[in-house]
């Protein structure tokens, strides 16, 4: 086993990168990153809120990675305790809040798209997902329309949680939607960042070990 390398961390997107889509972590994966945490430190960032990224990497993710960021990093943990929050309520006030939902609601009803389901908005403490064809979609129904739109919401993307890196020279994020629109791209891109992109949970571990511990 390599040394601990001081200085570097490894931030990982959770669907595509640690786990197959909205599925739960491989032991064999959970196994990896525990051996991984011995060399580098280890984080998450994920869209998801810490309830949703619990229910994929294991009810103990705030204490089994270094880092965790939730929505981006808008809810912040280091080392199992929290350690920062932004409240999209706060920030922009109940009234605009009211008004962009409504506005959504409205637009989501005209859109002719090919299917609608239900669950169109899930309102998060930093964010507001919205689900043009609503969270309540099949997971096939959820990869065609993945081929149909693949715009990205704009708002606080995953390069908010860099701020609570400075102390690292060296920050590799590893992720699949690295792609322009995609929602790793704009940390993927960071000038703060080694952007590394993988296919699947399997093609992060090989680029892992070749990187960190194969040396």
């Amino acid at each position: 086993m390599a040394a601990m390398k001081t200085g570097i961390i490894a931030l990982f997107d959770v669907d595509g990168t640690l786990t197959a889509p909205r599925k739960a972590v491989t032991l064999k994966m959970l196994q990896f990153m525990k051996e991984l945490g011995k060399v580098v430190k280890i984080g998450v960032v994920g869209g998801s809120d810490l309830v949703k990224i619990s229910e994929q990497l294991g009810q103990t993710v705030i204490t089994d990675y270094n880092y965790v960021f939730a929505e981006n990093g808008l809810v912040a943990y280091k080392d199992g305790k929290l350690i920062g929050t932004q409240s999209l309520k706060t920030f922009i006030g109940e009234d605009n809040l009211k008004a962009i939902i409504n506005f959504i609601l409205h637009y989501i009803a005209d859109l002719d798209i090919p299917i609608k389901r239900g669950t169109f908005i899930e309102f998060r403490s930093g964010m507001i997902n919205v689900s043009p064809i609503g969270r309540n979609c099949s997971q096939e129904e959820r990869d065609e329309f993945e081929q149909y739109d693949k715009v990205f919401p704009q708002g606080w993307d995953k390069t908010y949680c860099l701020q609570y890196l400075d102390d690292f020279t060296e920050i590799h994020f590893f992720g699949d939607k690295t792609y322009k629109g995609g929602n790793d791209h704009e940390i993927f891109e960071s000038e703060r960042t080694h952007g590394h992109t993988v296919t699947n949970p399997e093609d992060t571990m090989q680029q892992c070990t070749s990187l960190f511990l194969d040396n």
